[in-house]
């Protein structure tokens, strides 16, 4: 009977294992690596916070940050009416701002559904408006030939079945029913399989709230001490099945877990962290940067904080010669209406990437990751050198990979560069940034 017994229970941990191994184990398919390859090339995308949380204007976290309850919050729902909102315009606006891909909020934290929905009642449809905001951004995206990624939270600040009493946020929002944790789920699962069916092809589904039930952040968080099963490994199972080429990445600020296609970095490039939340190593998946153009994810009455020109290009090329992308967000008015100051900025990006995308676009990362005073990227033979805080009239790279430089110049008016290269060392002139021209790009063709 012990010999039996034993026998049971080690086949019985056999199996467990081999199943736990199974469900960790995530293979991408064809589709999916070449969407990753395709990601990792656009390297430019628009992320657009919008719905009721832009009434108020002061920011997409203002249900939680002024403690408003669920039965005061539902009110914005009767007036949300966005009449100036044209996805064309700002389908257009990304285009020709060079973007390649839009990553749009289609349910945030407050639990307002900006489609549709099945499966709750707050949603745009019960709005004023009364028109699924996710199928025109999906439509006009499908033909302007734009990549559409939907953003999803996974945190709820007004379901009773989202385990707020164990969350670090929503505990001022009234709620005093603790409802079943599998519900949520499930109706989490119902919610994205509408995303992926009814919207056409999804270039990925960005999650974030994952953070909501974990302790603070610092540099020790682990998956771990999370303190309920998201049950991740069937959510993206089941939107690598719907679509499989679909990229799944989440905001978690850890270690990419299985089954997520990129890795996403907030408020700083990949490798940095002056925010505070970007403490995560970085992995060998693509890599995106999100970034705010003020101090703001959504509208903000009094956020006039905009980033300089200057700015917002050392956050691309940073992005790009760690590899990575740029997710530059906006928070649009609640009437729906860019305000100028997003739109401005967005046509001055669009503009400097007319001269300089060939060092942008379809590039990897240099040999060397970003400096103090600028970054590398590279495509095929041609490698980028972009000086955009050199301390004086050269810039000196050492151990250098390219065993022949045949040919330096400017990127902008193919004005030939002096350089040496001895003994894998390289000495380049480069000319000091300007404000109206902040990266004095200079190519350098290697053998």
């Amino acid at each position: 009977m012990r010999i039996k017994l034993v026998l049971s229970c080690a086949l019985l941990l056999t199996a467990v294992l081999k199943g736990y191994c199974q469900n960790t184990d995530y293979q991408p398919t064809a589709a999916n690596l070449a969407a990753r390859q395709s990601f990792t090339n656009d390297k430019y995308g628009l992320f657009i916070h919008w719905g009721p949380f832009s009434i108020p204007g002061d920011g997409e976290w203002v249900m939680e940050t002024r403690g408003i309850t669920v039965k005061n919050y539902t009110r914005l729902e009767k007036f949300f009416n966005p009449v100036d909102f044209d996805a064309a315009k700002w389908v257009s606006m990304a285009k020709q701002g060079g973007m390649k891909y839009i990553t749009l909020i289609t349910r945030h934290h407050d639990g307002f559904s900006m489609w549709d929905t099945k499966y709750s009642d707050f949603n745009i449809m019960n709005t004023p408006y009364k028109k699924d905001i996710v199928k025109m951004m999906a439509d006009e995206c499908h033909r302007q030939g734009i990549k559409l990624v939907l953003y999803y939270s996974l945190l709820d600040w007004r379901r009773d079945d989202y385990q707020y009493w164990t969350g670090r946020t929503g505990q001022k929002s009234g709620r005093t029913v603790h409802g079943n944790w599998s519900d949520y789920i499930q109706f989490m699962k119902n919610q994205l399989t509408e995303l992926l069916t009814n919207y056409g092809e999804i270039g990925g589904i960005w999650f974030d709230g994952y953070w909501d039930q974990m302790p603070e952040e610092s540099k020790t968080r682990k998956d771990s001490d999370v303190k309920v099963d998201w049950h991740t490994r069937e959510i993206y199972d089941l939107i690598h099945k719907l679509q499989p080429q679909c990229l799944v990445g989440n905001n978690h600020h850890m270690t990419p877990l299985p089954g997520e296609d990129f890795q996403m970095f907030e408020q700083d490039v990949p490798g940095e962290n002056t925010g505070g939340l970007s403490f995560q190593k970085i992995s060998n998946l693509p890599l995106e940067t999100c970034a705010t153009m003020n101090n703001s994810w959504g509208f903000n009455l009094v956020d006039t904080t905009y980033k300089t020109p200057k700015q917002l290009i050392g956050l691309l090329v940073k992005s790009a010669g760690n590899g990575g992308n740029l997710l530059l967000n906006i928070g649009p008015m609640p009437n729906g209406e860019v305000q100028p100051e997003f739109i401005d900025r967005i046509n001055w990006m669009g503009n400097w990437l007319k001269t300089y995308g060939a060092s942008i676009y379809n590039t990897k990362g240099g040999y060397l990751r970003p400096q103090k005073w600028g970054a590398i990227t590279q495509n095929g033979n041609n490698v980028y050198i972009h000086p955009l805080a050199p301390t004086s009239s050269t810039v000196t790279l050492e151990q250098v990979p390219y065993k022949k430089i045949t040919k330096a110049y400017l990127l902008k008016t193919n004005e030939p560069v002096k350089f040496t290269l001895k003994n894998n060392v390289l000495t380049l002139d480069v000319n000091q940034p300007e404000a109206n021209d902040p990266d004095k790009v200079v190519v350098l063709e290697t053998k």
